[in-house]
């Protein structure tokens, strides 16, 4: 089972010297990788609700940093050598996919094929009105880009006739060191378990708990096999709350019973009484025990 760290950028590990010491003392204690969140703007009085929280609303005010995540990964990859660099969750219909294959497979590349591209289509409509990104159909624009980024890393001279992209010849490079960048689809609705299912590397959702991690994942299974891929070859990601009650261990078994292969927990967990000490703990008391 591999650990990773979730909404690593934000809260004191926003800011550069707390970025740092936490991304060192993670690689240090075990934990596999650790996965930014974004938001391009806080738009004031938004009406979307936001899906992680009862009261609809994003932690946090407008004046809370959120760092950009891919450049806020390639200031901690410098101080790294084996951190895996993921977005848990980077939203691509917002972004221009041929720019960013380029941001990513530099990524990629300067840190020696260590990026995991977390996607999701997004819940926050007035940020798509303020970029002037049509909201309407962006899943169908999401599932086009996945196709764009791998038709740009996989070769050179590549084309690409669709919907929302179009280019012929095109050139991208460096290009990601194996080849292409595993895209781990992001989200805890049907139609994104079915995204997983045909066109990813792998699954995150954000929330759920076992009965409908389950559903989540059959629905995965099916439809990967619907399209003729492997289903075992899309790995899972998700949180269990029992990881940090009295018997974390059966937690991981669990997980691991529902083909799970990574579990998250939230940075907020290990910011007491220091990151560096909160992670050793979490190091001793779970993942040593289950390396």
């Amino acid at each position: 089972m591999k650990f990773g760290l979730a909404f690593a950028n934000t809260m004191g590990w926003a800011q550069p010297a707390g970025a740092i010491a936490a991304a060192r003392a993670a690689e240090a204690a075990g934990f596999e990788s650790m996965w930014t969140v974004e938001h391009v703007i806080f738009p004031d009085d938004y009406e979307s609700a936001y899906p992680y929280s009862p009261s609809g609303k994003m932690p946090g005010g407008a004046s809370t940093p959120i760092p950009d995540p891919l450049v806020w990964l390639a200031y901690i990859a410098s101080a790294t050598t084996t951190l895996r660099l993921a977005t848990g969750i980077l939203i691509l219909p917002e972004r221009n996919p041929l720019v960013l294959a380029k941001e990513v497979a530099t990524l990629d590349h300067l840190s020696g094929g260590r990026v995991d591209l977390g996607i999701g289509v997004g819940w926050l409509k007035e940020e798509f009105d303020a970029l002037g990104v049509p909201w309407e159909a962006r899943g169908a624009r999401t599932d086009e880009y996945i196709e764009v980024l791998r038709a740009l890393w996989s070769s050179d001279h590549a084309s690409y006739s669709g919907r929302f992209a179009n280019f012929k010849n095109a050139s991208s490079n460096p290009k990601p060191v194996r080849g292409s960048v595993p895209i781990v689809v992001g989200g805890h609705s049907r139609a994104a378990a079915e995204r997983a299912g045909r066109l990813g590397d792998g699954f995150f959702p954000g929330k759920g708990d076992m009965a409908g991690l389950t559903e989540l994942f059959d629905v995965v299974r099916q439809t990967a096999a619907d399209a003729g891929r492997d289903a075992s070859s899309i790995e899972f990601t998700a949180g269990h709350p029992g990881i940090f009650g009295d018997d974390p261990i059966a937690a991981v078994e669990e997980m691991a019973s529902l083909g799970v292969g990574r579990i998250i927990l939230p940075a907020f967990t290990m910011f007491k009484p220091t990151p560096t000490e909160a992670m050793e703990a979490f190091a001793e008391r779970v993942i040593r025990r289950v390396a």
